[in-house]
């Protein structure tokens, strides 16, 4: 690793990239977070999980539907899919655009989205319509200077995971950042009421899985056991209101290490039924070769990324939402070609005997049901 610590490449970021800003460390630490949602956005996307995602949506409490959480990203069962093929192509696509092409949209009121901006910055999982049923997102698949291909996705509105992404760095002359544990409280109450799988501490310090069947009896057992069972259901009846929960947390200076855990990493540890530590060394090399040792493969990503730093208006063109075209096919096609080594990134926390492979498999097969 080129750094000692991600600190140390925070600083290094502060000193080169934003050394325009008034608080020029702040400003680095703010897209370092950006980066860590970037590696787990298209991660996801290497994943084939691409239609699947809603991004900031905000996710009810089981059986609370008054309580609302916000999270990074969302994977919901997808009710159909539709192919989308626009020629004679002006720039802005908007959502009333794309809604002549697809007949079920007829009538309806869509949102004032902007699928491509005519300076061709692409929407990731764009929200055309929220339906009574669920959300009618649109991904942009190819471009060329007269036509478009679109894949449009209904989806239910209950998703069946969910991925958030915790970083808290550290004030110049602190040991620790001052909202450290209130992030990692804030996390950890998301994970433990949004689905209907419900955790129960034993005395000898175990977790007891509970989840209410449609009859009124209970699933139980050892947590694990019975989110093993309820993955590999082969009825939809009994994965009612299930959530699968994932954490992706990264280090500056606040979670300690993978090994070497602290409050904070103990607290999301033992809340979300995966928690992912993106290491210091993983994210150091990506921004090596993004930003600092820039390779060829990811030229187009770097050069959206500086024309986000410095802005006075405009739309920052490098973010999970929103990112410039040939930035997202760059940063797609690099995360395909090293998706073995980009896994080695990541640290598994929980489940203690869990590997990158058996998450990826767990959301394909909830991904695969029949909803």
């Amino acid at each position: 690793m080129a750094f000692e610590s991600v600190d140390a490449l925070q600083r290094t970021l502060a000193d080169t990239v934003f050394h325009y800003a008034a608080d020029r460390k702040k400003a680095a630490g703010r897209a370092l977070g950006t980066l860590v949602e970037i590696v787990a956005f298209y991660t996801l996307r290497t994943w084939n999980l691409r239609d699947h995602i809603v991004i900031e949506r905000s996710v009810p409490e089981f059986a609370n539907p008054e309580v609302l959480h916000n999270v990074e990203f969302s994977l919901h069962p997808i009710r159909a899919r539709h192919e989308v093929e626009i020629a004679s192509l002006s720039l802005p696509l908007t959502a009333a655009k794309i809604k002549r092409h697809l007949p079920f949209l007829q009538g309806t009121a869509v949102k004032s989205t902007q699928v491509l901006s005519k300076d061709a910055v692409k929407r990731n999982a764009a929200v055309l319509i929220e339906s009574e049923t669920g959300p009618v997102i649109a991904n942009v698949d190819t471009l060329n200077d007269s036509s478009c291909r679109l894949t449009v996705c209904r989806l239910s509105t209950d998703p069946f995971a969910i991925f958030e992404c915790k970083r808290v760095g550290v004030e110049e002359g602190m040991r620790k950042g001052p909202q450290t544990i209130e992030k990692a409280k804030q996390g950890a109450y998301v994970a433990r009421s949004v689905s209907s799988l419900q955790k129960v501490r034993l005395r000898n310090g175990q977790f007891q899985g509970v989840m209410e069947q449609s009859d009124g009896s209970f699933q139980t057992g050892l947590y694990d056991e019975v989110l093993r069972e309820v993955i590999d259901a082969s009825s939809v009846i009994e994965l009612a209101g299930f959530i699968l929960t994932v954490g992706v947390v990264s280090n500056h200076g606040n979670w300690f290490t993978s090994d070497n855990h602290n409050k904070e990493l103990r607290v999301l540890a033992q809340s979300y039924d995966w928690l992912l530590f993106l290491t210091d060394a993983g994210l150091s090399q990506f921004i090596d070769r993004l930003l600092l040792n820039p390779t060829p493969e990811l030229k187009p990503a770097r050069e959206a990324f500086l024309a986000s730093y410095p802005r006075r208006s405009g739309t920052n063109i490098f973010t999970k939402v929103c990112m410039a075209v040939d930035a997202d096919e760059a940063l797609l096609s690099y995360f395909t070609a090293h998706e073995a080594e980009i896994e080695t990134w990541f640290n598994i926390i929980s489940p203690r005997d869990g590997t990158i492979e058996n998450l990826q498999a767990d959301l394909r097969k909830l991904a695969a049901k029949d909803w």
